[in-house]
């Protein structure tokens, strides 16, 4: 434990030096904004707009970075790319939830039709009808909802 502990320090103590809190700002770079503000403002006004000098805009070019040298991460396409295909199945699968749905009241329409011919089976023709122009409109919106979740996948 000890052993490990004298080749970790160095290596620890080298990495707390390098992560010491760093200025934004250059003191360089301070009095050249600080020179270009004190050009740009007439001294005998209180409130007037500050106009732009060559040395603001020059200083304004210069890409200025609170985190010093370090490079930033490039965009990742892949990364978009697998968000958008997440995105569009959990669309489609919480739009398919309604064909669980679709077919509850199609079996709903059928016990209706096979309770109503075990009371009165005189009215067979007439229910089946009826059953079949239920079984339509359940079916449709089944249908629709499908048409939805694939809309939410491909397009």
């Amino acid at each position: 434990m000890a052993s490990s502990l004298r080749v970790a320090a160095p290596k620890m103590a080298s990495m707390a030096a390098q992560s010491v809190a760093r200025p934004a700002f250059k003191p360089a770079q301070l009095n050249k904004f600080a020179r270009a503000y004190s050009a740009a403002t007439p001294k005998t006004a209180t409130f007037n707009t500050m106009k732009r000098t060559s040395t603001m805009l020059q200083a304004a070019r210069t890409k200025v970075s609170p985190i010093g040298a370090q490079a930033k991460r490039a965009y990742s396409s892949e990364m978009a790319n697998a968000l958008v295909q997440v995105s569009q199945n959990i669309g489609m699968g919480s739009a398919a939830i309604g064909l669980g749905g679709a077919g509850i009241g199609i079996g709903l329409v059928f016990a209706a039709l096979l309770q109503a011919l075990a009371r009165n089976p005189s009215l067979r023709g007439q229910l089946f009808q009826y059953t079949i122009l239920g079984f339509a409109f359940v079916e449709a919106m089944g249908l629709f909802d499908l048409m939805v979740a694939m809309m939410c996948k491909f397009v």
